[in-house]
């Protein structure tokens, strides 16, 4: 019954398994970046109207919060969209990039990027987990493993990108997101 405890905590935090981009547990807050503006816009508070995405208007922290959003409303073209105006060797961006080619069938692509995502920031969590995840879907449960122990011994204990590849782990499904 070690499943019981692990099925019982999905349960009751339902929103742990919906992190993309960050270690943030919670879904990403609709805006109308995903329910007005057209693609390859953003949505800027500030001016209250939809930017262009490489706009001077916003900074890349709109872009990652418009990116994780798009994301989770499974806009994966409007997603890479906008990465594609943002750093392309930023460990974030090869990150979600590796998330993005994972969900769309291509898990080889997903792969490359993640471990370009570990070598530019060897701490990043998220992109061990995502990795982790794929590797689960693979057939990979050795590789998964040393994902998961290194997110621990780099201080990602108590996270969701923890929480979410000991899951995945468990019952051999990556997270749907």
């Amino acid at each position: 019954m070690r499943l019981a405890p692990l099925l019982a905590a999905a349960l009751l935090v339902p929103a742990m398994a919906v992190a993309v981009g960050s270690d943030d547990d919670t879904p990403p807050k609709t805006t109308k970046t995903t329910t007005e503006c057209k693609s390859g816009q953003v949505y800027d508070e500030k001016t209250a109207s939809c930017v262009d995405k490489s706009s001077s208007l916003i900074d890349d922290d709109i872009r990652y919060a418009a990116v994780r959003e798009l994301a989770y409303a499974g806009l994966y073209d409007r997603a890479s969209g906008v990465l594609g105006v943002m750093a392309p060797t930023d460990s974030r961006v090869l990150t979600y990039r590796g998330f993005i080619a994972r969900k769309t069938g291509n898990p080889d692509a997903a792969m490359t990027f993640y471990t370009a995502a570990i070598k530019a920031d060897p701490d990043n969590s998220l992109a061990r987990s995502y990795m982790g995840q794929g590797m689960v879907e693979a057939g990979d449960d050795a590789g998964a493993k040393l994902q998961l122990a290194e997110i621990r011994s780099r201080g990602g204990r108590n996270t969701w990108a923890e929480f979410a590849l000991k899951t995945a782990i468990t019952s051999g499904v990556g997270s749907s997101y």
